[in-house]
């Protein structure tokens, strides 16, 4: 479960690390007001998504006036699929220098590491791998005071810096621990007038341990659209390609989505129907997927436990109750396939035998929408 940056946020100040203070907004008039209190703010979208700064998610203000039109601008905007509802209004820094520093779980090693650089900010990722410091944590002991002050030095601090520094990777280390955490993160961790501030963080709790956390605020990283579609019990992920695709299984689904890449499309979604799903439901998440309006759609259907003429009938119900006009691809193979296929060419709908031709065939129909 990820939390937000005012959520991580409160969870580091009541563990005793140096956070601005700030304001949660979710209209520009409170954002006026948390600036009259507060002085020069940052106005930052609350989303679960990084990258915000580069999207126009984080703006300055000067003045409360500044403030107001600042959250305007930012409420509402859609930062990779999720819509801004709220953003926080935390007091400015003037930033003389930005590290970075976050502890993680190592699938590979299977155990915790602090990661830390001299260059944070908003270009991490483009940080050479050599000015990276990695440090293993070994269980039960923990990270010890030596490692923090040794981690310090490495990324060429001294006096009272480092120690400042020691003192925040401990502190996390124990909010890492206490929190089950699977990342706790500072980007930036920011130098402002000889000391250190927490500028920006992340905290993502492992959902397994969340019933030992009943403090912890419950926060669902689903868009409005993988809401509606997960109420029907299905798994589904957006994704921001234009072809639609649903597939019964979630191997078949991935595989449906590296077919349709390898052909120059580029996949809307991923979504699981299941084995054994029911024409309604099927027809449900087919009718969200027409709403959507995507340049073409893919369903890919290998039946076993889901019966070929169940799909058909939730694709006839869905063409004949609220239209489909967008393409409409299908492959449909497996238990109950001739009875099926006679349904949907009762309908005009072609259903393929192979995975690669359906993949290509909806990849020009998506060209063709999209007048490539």
């Amino acid at each position: 479960m990820k939390l937000y940056e005012y959520m991580a946020k409160a969870v580091l100040r009541e563990a005793g690390l140096p956070v601005p203070p700030g304001r949660l907004c979710r209209t520009p008039a409170e954002a006026e007001a948390a600036c009259r209190e507060l002085g020069p703010v940052a106005v930052k979208a609350q989303v679960l998504v990084g990258g915000r700064g580069k999207a126009g998610g984080i703006r300055l203000a000067d003045d409360p006036a500044a403030a107001r039109e600042a959250a305007a601008a930012i409420l509402g905007m859609d930062l990779k699929g999720y819509t801004v509802e709220q953003v926080y209004c935390e007091s400015r820094l003037s930033i003389e220098k930005e590290l970075y520093v976050g502890i993680a779980v190592d699938a590979q090693g299977k155990r915790p590491v602090v990661i830390t650089s001299a260059s944070g900010g908003m270009d991490i990722e483009d940080v050479p791998e050599k000015a990276i410091v990695r440090m293993p944590v070994a269980l039960p002991w923990g990270l010890m005071g030596f490692q923090a002050r040794e981690l310090a030095r490495r990324v060429g601090l001294a006096g009272e810096l480092a120690s400042q520094y020691a003192g925040v990777v401990e502190k996390l280390w124990q909010v890492f621990r206490a929190k089950d955490a699977e990342l706790v993160e500072v980007n930036p961790l920011a130098v402002v007038e000889g000391r250190l501030v927490c500028a920006d963080a992340r905290l993502n709790v492992d959902d397994d341990a969340l019933f030992r956390h009943p403090e912890l605020p419950r926060v669902s990283e689903a868009t409005e659209l993988e809401s509606r579609v997960r109420e029907l019990g299905l798994a589904f992920v957006q994704l921001d390609g234009d072809i639609a695709v649903m597939a019964n299984g979630a191997g078949i689904t991935m595989g449906t989505l590296d077919v349709i890449q390898h052909f120059g499309g580029r996949p809307m979604n991923f979504l699981d129907a299941g084995g054994g799903s029911a024409a309604g439901p099927t027809a449900k998440a087919l009718e969200i997927l027409v709403q959507t309006r995507p340049k073409a759609i893919l369903i890919n259907i290998f039946g076993g436990i889901t019966r070929c003429d169940e799909v058909a009938k939730a694709i006839v119900e869905v063409k004949r109750r609220v239209g489909i006009p967008m393409p409409l691809v299908v492959r449909l193979v497996g238990t109950n396939e001739e009875a099926g296929r006679a349904m949907l060419e009762a309908e005009g709908v072609q259903a393929f035998r192979t995975m690669e031709e359906a993949a290509r065939r909806v990849v020009e129909l998506a060209g063709e929408g999209r007048g490539a």
